[in-house]
């Protein structure tokens, strides 16, 4: 299953939004609605669906360190703090869904040997963005107020 290592290798080549490339880092969310809403915005652009797709969680005990919020200064602050190593975890407040957080994990920092594999279930965008079974009955409705 592709995305479910806890290793931070997929961020090497690229990086991610925060941390420079050449630094292997790992990209978590806070709750599961950012996981999904990053996932859905990198879809591909034909919409097709891959059938790997899976849903992951593990439970950390660690106190993330806060980047700042400004996007420029988070990036800084990350490189540091993975440089660094000096903690495990690192969170910036998403740009997705700004109640939520990315929280990054540092797979070379001793901590993360400690860390449970992801306890994963299959996901599929076509069980949760269908037309919802009273979508109908409510648009009438309303038309009906307001037309």
């Amino acid at each position: 299953m592709p995305f479910v290592a806890l290793d931070g290798r997929g961020a090497i080549t690229h990086g991610t939004r925060y941390t420079p490339p050449g630094h292997p880092v790992v990209s978590l969310a806070s709750e599961a609605g950012l996981a999904v809403l990053v996932a859905l915005r990198y879809r591909p652009l034909d919409r097709s669906e891959p059938d790997d797709l899976v849903l992951g969680w593990t439970d950390v005990e660690a106190v993330p360190e806060r980047a700042p919020d400004d996007e420029e200064l988070a990036r800084r602050f990350l490189a540091d703090w993975l440089l660094s190593g000096y903690s495990l975890l690192a969170s910036v407040r998403s740009r997705v869904l700004p109640e939520a957080d990315v929280v990054l994990m540092n797979p070379c920092h001793r901590g993360a040997a400690g860390v449970a594999p992801l306890t994963v279930r299959g996901f599929r965008f076509s069980e949760c963005l269908h037309e919802p079974p009273m979508a109908t009955r409510y648009l009438a409705k309303n038309l009906g107020d307001h037309g």
